[in-house]
C-alpha cells in the first residue's frame, strides 16, 4: 500500500470514529422538535481546507453555477463529479443510513408508507431509474457581497427529505456574515424563520421540503426552504450534501 493510500486509510478510520460518535437519538429528538440539527465538528480544519482546495480543480466538478445568472443569489457553486472524493462519499453514505430511519418515520406520521432503503446505493439505484444520474453534492463559494436566495434543492420526482451542509472556513475570521436561514411555511399561519451560524467543520442538517408537525388533529405538512444571508465580509466556503441524483 503506498503512503498516500496508507494516509487516506487512516483519514477514513478517524472519520469512521467522529461519525460513530453521535448520538442519533439526540440529532432525531432535534429534526422531530425543531425541524433541525446541528452537527459537531465532524470535519478537522486539515479536511475542510483540502475540500477547499478542490474548488480550483476542475478535474473534481461536473458544472459550475453563477448564481447571479440564475437569480439564484450572489455566488458560485460547482458539483463535484462521481466518483466523489473519498471523504464526501464517506460523509454521504454514513450519514443517510440514520437518516433513512428518520425519514421513514416521518413518512408514517404523515399517513404514507416507508420508502427509503437503509442503504444509499439502493437509494440512488431508485433515482437513477427515474433518469436521475447526475451527483449532487456540491461546494459552494460566497465573497463579500454574496448570498443565496430561499430555495430547495429538488431536482426530479425522487429526492431524499434531508440534506446536510457543512461550513469550510471559519467565520469572524474567514468571513463574516453569511449566516444559515431556514424559513418554515406553516399552513394558514406567518412564516417562521431560522437563522443560524456554523464553526468550521461543523453541520447542519434540514429537511430538503416539508416535515411533519404534530397539532390538535395529527400531523401536518409544512413546507421549508434555506438560504444564506448577505456575506459582508471575505470568502464563505461551505460543502452542501444532497443525498438524491439529479437529471
Amino acid at each position: 500500500m503506498s503512503d498516500a493510500r496508507k494516509e487516506e486509510y487512516f483519514v477514513q478510520q478517524l472519520l469512521d470514529e467522529r461519525l460513530a460518535g453521535l448520538d442519533w437519538s439526540v440529532v432525531q429528538q432535534s429534526l422531530d422538535d425543531n425541524g433541525y440539527a446541528k452537527l459537531p465538528s465532524l470535519l478537522t480544519k486539515t479536511e475542510c481546507l483540502k475540500l477547499i482546495e478542490t474548488y480550483e480543480d476542475e478535474a473534481h466538478f461536473r458544472s459550475t453555477i453563477d448564481m447571479a445568472r440564475y437569480r439564484f443569489g450572489q455566488g458560485q457553486y460547482k458539483y463535484y463529479n462521481a466518483p466523489l472524493p473519498h471523504l464526501l462519499q464517506q460523509l454521504r453514505e454514513s450519514l443517510y443510513s440514520p437518516l433513512a430511519q428518520t425519514a421513514n418515520r416521518w413518512l408514517e406520521q404523515l399517513g404514507d408508507p416507508p420508502v427509503y432503503p437503509e442503504k444509499l446505493a439502493k437509494f440512488l439505484e431508485k433515482c437513477h431509474r427515474e433518469g436521475q444520474s447526475r451527483s449532487t453534492p456540491l461546494i459552494l463559494k460566497y465573497e463579500t457581497g454574496g448570498f443565496n436566495c430561499l430555495h430547495q434543492d429538488l431536482y426530479g420526482a425522487v429526492y431524499f427529505p434531508f440534506q446536510v451542509v457543512f461550513s469550510l472556513n471559519q467565520r469572524e475570521e474567514a468571513y463574516t456574515g453569511g449566516e444559515f436561514m431556514l424559513v418554515e411555511q406553516r399552513p394558514r399561519a406567518q412564516s417562521r424563520g431560522i437563522v443560524l451560524t456554523l464553526e468550521q467543520g461543523e453541520g447542519i442538517i434540514f429537511p430538503t421540503h416539508h416535515r411533519p408537525v404534530r397539532g390538535a388533529r395529527g400531523f401536518y405538512r409544512t413546507t421549508l426552504r434555506h438560504g444564506v444571508s448577505t456575506v459582508t465580509s471575505g470568502t464563505r466556503y461551505s460543502l452542501g450534501i444532497i443525498f438524491h441524483d439529479a437529471k
